[in-house]
């Protein structure tokens, strides 16, 4: 079974798996790290049903939410009929479904872990991001519960904080950081091969605008406002 066809067929009762996964503090964390202004566009890559997307719109953003599964997508539209500042696209991590600078934020919940190859994951990201912009991927550190590959189809088991960091600096970012959420991502094998509990972390990093300055000189900022 591929990541598409095992979240295909959990769409359905994800958000109740996902409570039991981790709460609403790494959407919190992101949010709060992002510093968001209302009125303006994140797109959130690996949206799922819906919950980084949610927690944005309640901020008063506009939000391009992007799945590979349209099931999920289905989930969402369900959920958030009433909300007409969302999005929906399918996409996949290696060519997203946005124009190139193109959103204010890009958020990743749990998603890196799922992509072939995170760098690229992060270099797309970073494409459709406008300068003055900032990424913000959320994740587990790197474990070792074998069964989370097997199981949930996890591609990767986790991160090293310190490579996710050179993968956002490699990918053109600036004021790169990490974090602890302050709370860890629990799952419970249905295979009986036990448990797993892995802290979660936060990492940012802003796209360098060139410019806006008056006297004609360059002035390499992350924001220019």
């Amino acid at each position: 079974m591929s990541s598409k066809e095992y979240f295909d067929e959990v769409a359905p009762r994800w958000d109740e798996m996902r409570e039991g996964f981790f709460s609403d503090a790494a959407r919190q964390k992101a949010i709060s790290v992002a510093e968001v202004r209302p009125g303006r566009v994140a797109a959130d890559i690996g949206a799922g049903s819906g919950y980084v997307t949610q927690g944005l719109v309640q901020q008063g953003l506009s939000v391009i939410a992007v799945d590979q599964s349209e099931a999920m997508l289905d989930a969402t539209r369900s959920k958030l009929s009433h909300l007409d500042s969302i999005d929906y696209r399918v996409g996949q991590a290696e060519s997203l479904p946005i124009a190139d600078q193109a959103v204010d934020y890009v958020f990743a919940n749990m998603y890196l872990h799922h992509v072939e190859s995170p760098p690229n994951a992060i270099a797309e990201m970073v494409r459709i991001l406008k300068p003055g912009g900032r990424v913000v991927i959320t994740d587990m550190d790197e474990h070792t519960f074998e069964f989370l590959r097997t199981e949930q189809h996890d591609r990767w088991l986790g991160f090293k904080r310190q490579d996710v960091e050179r993968w956002l600096l490699e990918a053109g970012l600036a004021q790169v950081a990490t974090d602890c959420v302050g709370e860890d991502c629990c799952a419970q094998s249905e295979l009986g091969a036990g448990s797993a509990r892995v802290s979660i972390f936060v990492a940012h990093g802003d796209k360098v605008a060139v410019s806006c300055v008056a006297d004609g000189t360059e002035d390499m900022r992350s924001d220019c406002t």
